[in-house]
């Protein structure tokens, strides 16, 4: 009777959204603004996939005629998630990733995105940053998800990320001569004005945020390192182009002179910042650009060496040891300091619909669970400037909301079992 009753308020839920009808969200406790105190018992009014009000207390249906409830007394509610940084297309990675760049092609790479999303949404994280598209394949992802046409959470896309020839985001890094010459190289660039150029390719792709690399990567198939790997005026023509399209730029870099070199030419956001030092401490503060540590990479690749110890070349393998070594030291550095602090994964490095793993290494490195989540929720949602709509649940913003069974401000790996999710008011997980 209990599971009859509780598909028939999913049901109801569901179609008064679709209806414009009024749907009530009794929550038994209720982080509605994160960095402000949890409220205990509270009813979210939704109209229209809108936050209409927040109210004290169970309020009764009858008070808006036709009201659905949805019944999370039980349960501690807060606002959808927000992950900064994630390649949709694939969690596949080193040599098996590799080869699937050259055997699966466009419509396979695009069933295998709409799959992750899924992944992404069913854990509670209602809007990504997509750093990172293949062939077109999440900006399209991106519009059908926001049509209607599929379900998964809203994307922010970077289209594809640009680097300097041989640079991080050179795709034919690694391939034979002959298999090169059939990679796109429209996001590489060598000087300034080639720069710009590659800025407004993706641009004219329709992105939402431009992504540069100024140093190597971990993953990178060359063994360069993670030092710069950008001079100056390149850095400035990417960034200065980015921003007069109003377009924010987030800028993978590792090591400290690309780091540098990234804040003073004004990116909005540093992607991994491994060897921050006293000089990036000093340009962050300055510029107030954000840190995404995306610390669960190293999961993702404890997990694949564990299964094969020969998953990466080795001129990845050795970098990856380093990173798993070093992980934790930057964020601890970052968060003492004060730097702004939002959440990212790097999924599809660390594998997709376990985001929320990144909370609990955020924790271990010196963030309390309340300042985890905030950078997931309010911080998240300024960076990739839709604080308008998400973030939090206040009157005007979408419907994205999570809930879990116990106190996530006691213990943030509770994040890791979110057993209901709405997004703009459509219930799309619920285990009652």
């Amino acid at each position: 009777m209990k599971t009859l009753l509780a598909g028939a308020l999913l049901a109801l839920s569901i179609n008064a959204a679709a209806a414009g009808a009024v749907t009530l969200v009794h929550a038994g406790h209720l982080l509605d603004r994160p960095g402000h105190a949890q409220r205990g018992a509270s009813t979210v009014v939704i109209k229209d996939g809108k936050v209409a009000e927040v109210l004290d207390g169970f309020v009764s249906p009858d008070r808006y005629a036709g009201a659905a409830v949805v019944n999370l007394r039980d349960r501690y509610v807060l606002p959808g998630l927000i992950d900064s940084h994630v390649h949709l297309t694939s969690d596949r990675a080193g040599i098996e990733g590799q080869l699937a760049g050259v055997t699966d092609n466009v419509a396979a790479s695009a069933y295998e995105a709409q799959m992750n999303a899924g992944k992404t949404l069913q854990a509670g994280f209602t809007t990504v940053r997509n750093l990172g598209d293949g062939g077109g394949v999440t900006l399209a992802l991106r519009d059908a998800i926001a049509r209607g046409w599929v379900q998964g959470p809203r994307v922010i896309d970077a289209g594809s990320p640009i680097s300097a020839t041989s640079g991080h985001m050179d795709g034919r890094l690694g391939y034979a001569d002959w298999v090169q010459h059939a990679v796109p190289t429209t996001n590489l660039c060598d000087g300034p004005e080639s720069c710009r150029k590659a800025v407004r390719v993706q641009i004219g792709r329709g992105v939402d945020v431009i992504k540069i690399a100024t140093t190597g990567g971990v993953n990178s198939v060359v063994g360069a390192g993670v030092g710069k790997q950008m001079f100056d005026d390149e850095a400035k023509a990417l960034i200065e182009a980015a921003h007069l399209y109003g377009k924010k730029v987030a800028v993978h870099a590792h090591g400290a002179t690309g780091i540098s070199l990234a804040l003073a030419a004004g990116a909005d956001s540093i992607e991994h910042g491994t060897l921050l030092d006293e000089e990036g401490i000093r340009l962050f503060l300055k510029s107030g650009a954000y840190y995404v540590p995306t610390l669960s990479t190293v999961n993702g690749y404890k997990e694949r060496i564990a299964n094969n110890p020969d998953a990466y070349p080795p001129a990845v393998r050795a970098k990856i040891d380093w990173r798993i070594g070093i992980t934790g030291k930057a964020l601890r550095q970052a968060h003492s300091r004060g730097i702004k602090i939002a959440f990212g994964t790097d999924a599809g490095v660390s594998k997709h619909g376990r985001n929320a793993d990144e909370f609990e290494l955020m924790v271990q490195f010196g963030m309390t669970p309340a300042e985890a989540i905030k950078a997931a929720t309010v911080n998240a949602a300024d960076l990739l400037g839709i604080s308008a709509v998400a973030g939090t649940l206040e009157a005007g913003k979408s419907a994205d909301l999570i809930a879990v069974a116990a106190n996530p401000l006691a213990d943030v790996t509770v994040l890791k079992k979110v057993d209901f999710v709405m997004k703009a008011g459509e219930v799309v997980k619920s285990r009652q």
